[in-house]
């Protein structure tokens, strides 16, 4: 089995990346033989389109509720089959997998579509594309183009498996708005050394960039009645921050999760702003207070509290309840904390609460009524063994995210990581405003805090007569209340795709979608009963009118004659 041609095609128009993988396979053998399509694709992206033509006839991948996908399926397959196509592979990425039987002699093209919104993090926009053919293929290439009207800032790209030779595949164009990745190496340039037919090609292939911010009031794209702002404030005061680390120190931390967490924590005290409140409370059966009440980030408390830090010792059981609750009455009991501040509690743990309250409903229902929309409250769940679902649930519901730590060497990393892009609150209470005459559709546009490095998004549809859409956000800095104002004239702004040939027409109309449903299904997980099939009734009816494969749909994938005949593609949870 021979993969002649492999080709990695991505289109990024403003943040929004199509990404096209094909692969030919030929069966060289004078036998039938087994063909495998197995690309690895970022876990925030949906799988749009699949298909699979063997000796010119297609089998298209079918997009369909997943109820009554599962059941077509159950029906046509005896029990027990395949585990689904699509299984996640590591932090970032879920792997896409088929089979197919191809006759002597025969060829088959497999072809799968997937669509996301780069999310700025730390102020760059990250492409990730996966490669591992696991073969040399004779026609292999990464073709990227992106697209900015705002202007590209930086550029860079970024790979685990380059090497000089390889480098000399790579070609990079750019101009003021757009830029050209191309990366063709040739067979020789695939090979690990000239003697073996092994591949260097395993790893990733990063392309990493930033877009140039003019306007104070964000920037406004519209296409085909559909528009979407972004909104990125840079060199701003940053607010002091209030924040309470609450630590996990039960049995299961001990080893190498406490003396990375140590290590972290050292790292992020030195981050700490003089300006900066802060205090440490760590739990397992029992819970400690550093100090009874939050303490300013000066050398000398810093100092103390490094000494604190190193002592960390891990065994008993985890009040995560108990913890959270003393976090939130530090807090509460401040009496003159500084009057723009932004106050934060940020929770590591590894388990299931398992000392105290142990039941995770009467956990959450506590610290939503402690909490009462005062404080952001952060989740990192640190390995595998906490609910994560618990965790995600919890700080969606109090202002917060919750992020997934892998128990790797570089774990401390993560956490401080994680930190940096909490560490720099610029505004609060920002409301972006639209006409409410003029757009419908329009997606979350109210965000509690903004912090240095990230962007806000908001999409909607315009009504057909609007020749001018004015916009005003009001936002609170750290110096004053702000209302800004922009107008964009609709007409213009179309004007600035329409010549744009490989940009596929609707992208912002599918980009509205996309994010319409990314943020339909993260309401849902703190929603009530009720409100939660809702709300996902409105997610599925997106995901099925603009074919993605979401939580709530499955790609249905035939496959010929006297092979298994269906298989299911669904899209994998990070709450397992």
């Amino acid at each position: 089995i021979e993969i002649y041609s492999l080709h990695v095609d991505c289109k990024v128009t403003s943040r929004f990346a199509h990404t096209i993988i094909t692969s030919k396979i030929v069966n060289r053998a004078n036998e039938s033989r087994e063909a495998t399509f197995e690309v690895e694709l970022p876990k925030t992206a949906f799988i749009t389109n699949f298909s699979m033509s063997i000796d010119g006839k297609v089998y298209p991948g079918i997009i369909k509720e997943k109820a009554s996908a599962q059941k077509e399926y159950e029906t046509a397959v005896s029990h027990g089959q395949s585990a689904g196509l699509v299984k996640i592979t590591g932090r970032k990425l879920e792997q896409f997998h088929v089979s197919v039987s191809v006759a002597a002699a025969s060829k088959v093209t497999f072809e799968l579509a997937y669509e996301e919104l780069l999310k700025r993090q730390l102020g760059k926009f990250e492409l990730l594309i996966k490669v591992r053919p696991k073969q040399l293929v004779k026609h292999f290439q990464i073709d990227v183009h992106i697209f900015e009207p705002q202007g590209i800032r930086f550029l860079e790209t970024d790979s685990t498996f380059m090497t000089n030779e390889l480098t000399e595949a790579l070609t990079k164009v750019q101009n003021e708005t757009k830029a050209r990745i191309l990366f063709k190496p040739t067979v020789d340039q695939q090979k690990i050394n000239p003697e073996l037919n092994e591949t260097l090609l395993n790893g990733d292939f990063v392309v990493r960039y930033d877009v140039k911010r003019g306007a104070t009031a964000g920037d406004i794209q519209i296409v085909n009645g559909y528009f979407v702002h972004y909104f990125a404030p840079h060199e701003m005061p940053v607010f002091p921050k209030n924040v309470i680390f609450v630590i996990d120190r039960s049995g299961s931390m001990a080893g190498r999760k406490i003396e990375q967490t140590r290590h972290a924590l050292l790292k992020i005290l030195q981050d700490l702003r003089p300006e900066d409140h802060f205090s440490f409370i760590t739990f397992s059966s029992k819970v400690v207070e550093w100090k009874s009440s939050l303490r300013q980030a000066t050398a000398e408390n810093v100092a103390s509290a490094a000494g604190f830090v190193q002592t960390l010792s891990a065994s008993g059981g985890t009040d995560i309840n108990r913890a959270l609750l003393t976090a939130v009455s530090v807090l509460d009991k401040v009496e003159r904390l500084p009057e723009r501040s932004v106050s934060m509690i940020i929770l590591l743990t590894d388990g299931q609460p398992t000392s105290g309250e142990s039941n995770v409903e009467v956990i959450q229902e506590n610290i939503q009524k402690a909490v009462n929309g005062k404080y952001a409250l952060f989740c990192l769940g640190f390995g595998f063994d906490v609910s994560y679902k618990f965790l995600e649930k919890m700080a969606l519901s109090n202002r917060g995210i919750a992020r997934r730590i892998y128990e790797n060497a570089d774990a401390a990393l993560q956490l401080q990581g994680f930190y940096q892009e909490v560490a720099t609150p610029i505004l609060m209470k920002i409301e972006m405003q639209y006409p409410e005459n003029a757009v419908e559709g329009l997606t979350k546009n109210n965000f509690e805090l903004f912090f240095e490095g990230s962007e806000i998004i908001v999409s909607g549809k315009i009504s057909n007569e609007l020749d001018l859409l004015p916009v005003e956000i009001k936002a609170q800095s750290h110096a004053s209340d702000l209302t800004l104002k922009e107008e964009a004239n609709v007409k213009e702004k179309e004007q600035v795709f329409q010549n744009q040939s490989y940009i596929f027409g609707n992208f912002i109309e599918r980009l509205w979608a996309y994010l319409t449903i990314q943020q339909l299904l993260e309401k849902s997980i703190s929603a009530q009963e009720e409100d939660k099939k809702t709300l996902e009734a409105q997610a599925l009816e997106l995901s099925l009118r603009y074919s993605f494969v979401t939580p709530l749909t499955s790609m249905v994938v035939t496959k010929p004659a006297g092979q298994q005949q269906t298989e299911l593609a669904n899209k994998p949870s990070e709450a397992g």
